[in-house]
């Protein structure tokens, strides 16, 4: 587990409040970092341009079709994501590192074609009535846009953070100055700039893996063969991911959505304080890092090198109660570093939407998505606790139970009325939250028991 934890238990080491803070700040420039930029940029890119583009609608269609670009390529994409983590993971233990690049490039490959086979069906399709430029620009950006999530799981496998943060900053700062650049020819200019800055993103990220990994062949198929294959990981993997979305799908396509461009919708009395809320779990991610990758990955590491070498039983039990109380300790201060986030927003939220001139008519939203938000990052770090232990059955059941529930939720919302929105995604995530600390909790009391001897059951 080497990377970002011993840059943040070297800076921890010190044992100071000035070093406290920067292992914190570090943690989360680096975990929210890709995030921030991404929000940052598309949201300069509409501003600077708002003298420019006429009408101004076609800022909103610009910001619309970004959104739908992400999104789909993030749910089409999560059914290689964690499949090929995997895979990376399983053959750097073996010290194979040479398998990992010629792997890369068959998953990029496969993801080139389905996603472009895919985008040229829609481009011909529902957007047949759109300009040729606006539908090609779609089509490469959702191209380019669904290998870069390849290329940030793997490097995030290898713990490349601080390279996928710098990559980010180069790759955004050409998206705002090139779709600045190209405002005047309109959304298809925004666009233009939108997907050459990504490719110059993609590029940066494909350069950074290949020279850190060498192989003599060039394409391998192996990741894709049955012996290493996955399956729980890749409906984890989709399941997620359109968990994550399926809300804002349902409100978009729903009475409160309104026709933006083509067959894309957006709500914009959802969105908005969506948008905002995501930009409130920074601190949250922040601990996340740091307390799963200083004390928590230690601990494992101790746990189950005593069972690999044949330690005494007190020193496995030991490991083991340490490994659990790191663990409990780092969900304990997500949940309170995002409560003190929730105060901050029920206090000054009011002035927060004043400040950037949004109606305080969505207070009441802001609210509740700042809680969902939360629960998203609890909801994670729970996860990645569980993909440690390798219970990948249990986040497979998690992650469809979080799918059905927010859409079940949802649906309910949307039938009784405003005073609700929102309480659907949030409910969901209560939910899974609770019963996922319950199965961890179980989990661990069994841990000694299931390490040695069910080992074949996961």
């Amino acid at each position: 587990m080497a990377g970002i934890g011993f840059e943040l238990r070297k800076i921890l080491r010190r044992d100071s409040l000035t070093s406290t803070l920067s292992a914190y700040a570090y943690a989360g420039i680096i975990s929210a970092g890709p995030l921030i930029l991404s929000i940052v940029g598309i949201l300069l890119i509409g501003l600077m341009s708002l003298s420019v583009v006429e009408p101004p609608t076609r800022i909103v269609q610009f910001q619309v079709s970004v959104t739908y670009l992400i999104a789909a390529s993030l749910i089409v994409t999560g059914a290689l994501q964690l499949s090929f983590t995997r895979f990376i993971s399983d053959r750097l233990f073996e010290r194979r590192p040479d398998r990992v690049l010629p792997s890369y490039n068959a998953v990029t490959l496969v993801a080139t074609l389905v996603t472009g086979l895919m985008g040229l069906i829609l481009a011909v399709t529902v957007f047949k009535h759109e300009s040729l430029a606006y539908r090609m620009l779609m089509l490469m950006g959702f191209v380019i846009v669904s290998n870069i999530w390849i290329g940030v799981i793997f490097l995030t496998s290898i713990k490349q953070y601080k390279a996928i943060l710098a990559t980010f900053f180069v790759g955004y700062s050409v998206t705002v100055i090139f779709a600045v650049m190209l405002n005047r020819f309109g959304l298809e200019g925004l666009l233009g700039g939108f997907v050459f800055g990504h490719l110059i993103l993609l590029i940066g990220l494909a350069s950074l893996i290949h020279r850190n990994y060498e192989s003599d062949d060039y394409i391998s198929w192996e990741v894709f063969d049955r012996r290493f294959a996955y399956p729980s990981l890749i409906f984890v993997g989709l399941l997620f991911n359109l968990g994550i979305w399926l809300d804002k799908f349902m409100f978009w396509f729903s009475a409160t959505g309104q026709d933006v461009i083509g067959p894309l919708r957006a709500s914009v009395i959802y969105d908005i304080p969506v948008f905002i809320s995501y930009l409130c779990i920074i601190p949250g991610m922040a601990v996340f890092l740091l307390r799963l990758e200083t004390d928590f990955v230690e601990y494992y590491d101790g746990f189950y090198r005593a069972v690999r070498s044949g330690g005494t039983l007190n020193q496995i039990r030991d490991m083991r109660n340490m490994m659990v109380r790191s663990a409990r300790t780092g969900l304990y201060e997500i949940l309170k570093i995002q409560a003190v986030v929730i105060l901050l927003i029920f206090a000054f939220g009011d002035k927060l939407l004043r400040l950037i001139g949004i109606s305080t008519l969505y207070l009441p939203l802001l609210h509740i998505d700042v809680i969902a938000a939360s629960l998203q990052v609890l909801f994670l770090g729970i996860l990645n606790v569980f993909f440690y232990l390798d219970r990948r059955r249990i986040v497979l059941g998690l992650t469809a139970t979080f799918v059905l529930l927010n859409g079940v939720f949802t649906w309910i919302t949307l039938d009784l009325g405003p005073d609700v929105y929102g309480y659907g995604f949030a409910g969901a995530l209560l939910l899974v939250v609770l019963l996922g600390t319950y199965l961890l909790d179980r989990r661990f009391e069994t841990l000694e028991y299931e390490t040695y001897m069910l080992q074949r059951s996961s």
